[in-house]
């Protein structure tokens, strides 16, 4: 029997590049798309396009393209000499392949260019059967716990685990 081939370009060769206005509509579908998973949790999309533009003003998102349009990004955001990560987002029939820590690779280089000799995310205590082993492998190491945001309701009960990572 032939092996099974993945039609997609391999991680190390994609090329990121930083997220512009015109790519606040397809970012925030790429979103919402990847963070369904979520629903488990939380009724509704996870960010619509005025959040994607807002986040904009503050930091900066990463993105991978291919021919079909948007395969993946992350949020990256220098807080003084820590950065944050989040959205880490990979369009679903893309995720497995790699792109995810690739764009972690690259929000972390974004950081240290930035000054930043830390990293943190977070992530929502439902999924961290699956997230918190992954960010693991990558380096990052539960730090503490943080509420849910009160403008939020979670449809089970939830509360995020912080993460962080020293950048070197």
């Amino acid at each position: 029997m032939p092996a099974a081939s993945n039609p997609f370009m391999p991680p190390d060769k994609v090329c990121v590049r930083m997220a512009q206005r015109a790519d606040a509509e397809p970012l925030a579908r790429l979103i919402n798309a990847a963070f369904v998973v979520e629903r488990i949790a939380f009724d509704g999309d996870r960010v619509d396009v005025l959040g994607v533009g807002a986040l904009m003003e503050k930091g900066a998102f990463l993105v991978v393209e291919d021919p079909d349009g948007l395969a993946g990004c992350v949020y990256v955001e220098a807080r003084g000499g820590c950065g944050y990560l989040g959205l880490l987002s990979v369009a679903p029939i893309r995720q497995g392949t790699g792109l995810g820590r690739r764009l972690v690779a690259a929000a972390e280089e974004y950081a240290r260019r930035a000054g930043c000799r830390a990293m943190d995310l977070r992530i929502i205590s439902p999924r961290a059967e699956s997230l918190l082993p992954f960010y693991q492998h990558l380096g990052y190491a539960q730090n503490g716990t943080a509420p849910i945001a009160s403008d939020v309701t979670p449809k089970v009960p939830a509360h995020y685990i912080t993460m962080a990572k020293l950048l070197r």
